[in-house]
């Protein structure tokens, strides 16, 4: 069985969805493995890595051609749709709840299509959880792109001239992007605060020496793990929780949001009105809308003195570890869904039946009742 490894192309993707590493312990197992030209330079891996350890190197078409399995980290674009047929087997993030019009487009071809955002939150997937291993790095650069922004200094410092007061940081969501973000601020030297409508993140906050911002989340709940949009009340409490601790922060880091929705609003603009002249926002959650009534995407906006960051502070950023720990899940997942170099096809087993969207040109029911795929 062949694997093909293609290049991103998303604008600004520095990310590729195997290392060579990785690359050679799937020939190890008994794949083929064809590297697209140039895939993993943005990673620091040349064409030659690929190569010295048994990978072939191709163009685009010829790397579609011949592989069964085709990996990305993005949703494949028009160009590498119009090359799908019903011999490939896609694995990428597809974001499938809310792309109706591509996951059809695939279907129409007959392909297979498994989405990596889909990955069920349990513990037997958890090596296979791209999300988590992206998310984590996105939390450390968070923290790392505020210390630049920001005109303070994190730790508290003593000086012959005076004592410098340690910087506030103020976190949304203790996921596993917050969780990075609260530990890095703390090794940095802050005072950490961080919410999250699941109460069960109090202990893994308090663990790592932050302060937790418990918010009443009567009636409250979550989607098997992910996050779940949260109630007008609930929204309400919080806003009235979380203000005295808003306005004295210096960076404040929101990473809140909803698979297949629009982000939450956190932070409405009346909010940055009253916060600290010089704070920093950095909106992990703007590709989604944002958590931030200001926040654009790719952009900072300055308003009332507070830089206001919409970003996904994509892993791409640290792009040679974050392709590091892709390749790894993607190893992880596809040593699950195969036995002798062949898929087991068990529909019935949890992670596959999660994950797999379309099965042989056929979006797989499951999903049509979820959502408008018809």
């Amino acid at each position: 069985m062949k694997i093909g490894i293609l290049k991103e192309t998303k604008k600004g993707e520095m990310r590729v969805s195997i290392s060579p590493i990785i690359a050679k312990q799937l020939i190890e197992k008994g794949f083929d493995v064809v590297v697209e030209e140039d895939a993993g330079l943005s990673s620091k891996f040349k064409n030659s890595d690929y190569k010295n350890i048994g990978a072939s190197i191709e163009k685009r078409g010829a790397v579609y051609k011949e592989s069964e399995i085709l990996i990305k980290i993005n949703p494949f674009g028009d160009d590498g749709l119009k090359l799908i047929d019903d011999s490939h087997i896609l694995m990428c993030q597809l974001f499938h709840k809310s792309n109706s019009d591509l996951i059809k487009e695939i279907a129409s071809r007959g392909a297979t299509a498994f989405s990596m955002d889909a990955m069920p939150r349990i513990s037997r997937a958890q090596d296979m959880d791209v999300l988590s291993s992206q998310n984590n790095l996105a939390g450390y650069k968070a923290v790392i792109r505020g210390a630049y922004e920001m005109t303070k200094i994190f730790p508290l410092m003593m000086t012959a001239a005076g004592t410098i007061t340690p910087s506030r940081v103020l976190v949304f969501g203790v996921g596993v992007a917050g969780l990075q973000a609260i530990a890095t601020a703390k090794r940095l030297g802050a005072v950490v605060e961080a919410t999250d409508i699941r109460l069960e993140t109090k202990e893994q906050t308090e663990s790592l020496g932050a302060k937790f911002i418990t918010v009443d989340n009567t009636g409250e709940e979550s989607d098997k793990g992910y996050a779940k949009a949260a109630s007008a009340d609930y929204v309400k409490r919080q806003k009235e929780a979380v203000n005295k601790s808003l306005f004295k922060a210096d960076l404040v880091i929101t990473t809140a949001m909803v698979p297949g929705r629009t982000s939450p609003v956190l932070i409405t603009k009346e909010q940055v009105g009253q916060m600290k002249n010089g704070a920093v926002i950095i909106d992990l959650a703007a590709a989604q809308g944002g958590n931030c009534e200001l926040s654009k995407m790719g952009r900072m906006v300055i308003k009332h003195g507070v830089k206001i960051i919409g970003t996904t502070i994509s892993p791409e950023s640290v792009s040679t570890n974050a392709s590091d720990l892709y390749a790894k899940n993607m190893y992880n997942f596809i040593m699950h869904l195969t036995e002798d170099n062949a898929f087991k096809w068990d529909l019935e087993e949890e992670i596959t039946d999660e994950t797999l969207i379309i099965h042989k040109g056929e979006i797989r029911k499951k999903w049509k009742n979820k959502i408008n795929y018809e």
